[in-house]
């Protein structure tokens, strides 16, 4: 069990630098961007005085390595910096907005699932014959329409031909429906083949054939022998995916107005905020670590002989 746990904790140290290089690359990338972001928000009739002391007050006057410096300065003391565009603490704006995010996130991979899993096991029960050979189409269907083609297909549909739920904002249950239905489609889709050829390969082993050669009902066999031993892989896969979700949410976000992380990584880019676009990159890289340690640990515990 030991062991164990200190293989998690060595995936944990190897995902950390990986983090900062993404923040390292970001920093750098959106420093070369041409465009001034002081001179964006003062407009054209500031005199250079102007621009010279706002420059200074952010920073942003001193040599590209020194600020790189003194940002990761601030990150190891618990300081993102201050937000160009509102003049406000990055991480105040990035815990304000962050909530929004899950509050989307966490529905559709819980859809996701509750779709994926039970197409799935049809599926694979069912290899080869019409159930598989439909559920094979839709899914080919889902994986086809990526969100930013998705969502507005069903704004379009829901929102103002029919006008049966909101298409922006925030508000009540039904402002989530069109954008969970946006992010978990595709990944229910996905997960669906998982799944499937998952289940497929549990099915075709010795054991399952023994098990019915002792008179088990085929629902037991599928359900109580099958499927935890197909869960193993498949709770990598869902770990990783809320992660491509994360990604996937600015452009949901941007669709439907939603107040999220990923909307406001959107502004902060087209506002050239760099302490901003660094703080919300290093947030959703750091869930994607945690969310990828969480999974490793699961794994654990889902597997007895890496217990042993």
């Amino acid at each position: 069990m030991k062991a164990a746990w200190r293989t998690v904790l060595k995936r944990l140290l190897l995902l950390l630098p990986v983090l900062w290089i993404v923040v390292s690359l970001i920093f750098f990338l959106i420093h070369l961007v041409p465009g001034d972001p002081v001179e964006q928000m003062l407009g054209e009739g500031a005199t250079a005085s102007d621009i010279g002391a706002l420059r200074h007050a952010y920073g942003l006057d001193v040599p590209l390595g020194t600020q790189y410096v003194r940002y990761w300065n601030g990150v190891l003391h618990g300081s993102l910096g201050q937000s160009l565009r509102f003049n406000r603490p990055v991480t105040e704006l990035i815990l304000s907005r962050y909530p929004y995010t899950l509050e989307l996130a966490i529905p559709a991979i819980l859809l996701a699932i509750l779709l994926s899993f039970p197409a799935g096991i049809v599926s694979a029960r069912y290899r080869s014959k019409w159930q598989d050979q439909s559920l094979g189409v839709i899914s080919l269907f889902g994986v086809s329409f990526p969100s930013f083609t998705l969502g507005p297909i069903l704004i379009l549909v829901f929102g103002i031909v029919l006008g049966w739920l909101p298409v922006s904002g925030t508000g009540s249950w039904r402002n989530f429906i069109l954008p969970t239905l946006t992010m978990g489609s595709a990944l229910a889709a996905i997960l669906t083949r998982m799944v499937r050829t998952s289940m497929l390969e549990e099915l075709g082993q010795d054991y399952i054939r023994t098990a019915r050669a002792k008179g088990l009902s085929e629902r037991a066999v599928v359900y109580r022998h099958a499927l935890p031993n197909a869960m193993i892989p498949l709770l990598t896969v869902i770990g990783l995916q809320f992660g491509v979700l994360l990604a996937g949410a600015i452009v949901t976000e941007t669709i439907f107005s939603w107040p999220g992380i990923g909307r406001l990584t959107i502004s902060a880019i087209s506002n050239r905020d760099y302490p901003l676009v660094q703080g919300c990159i290093l947030a959703i890289g750091l869930t994607y670590v945690l969310v990828n340690l969480l999974t490793d640990a699961l794994y654990i515990l889902a597997n007895p002989r890496i217990r042993q």
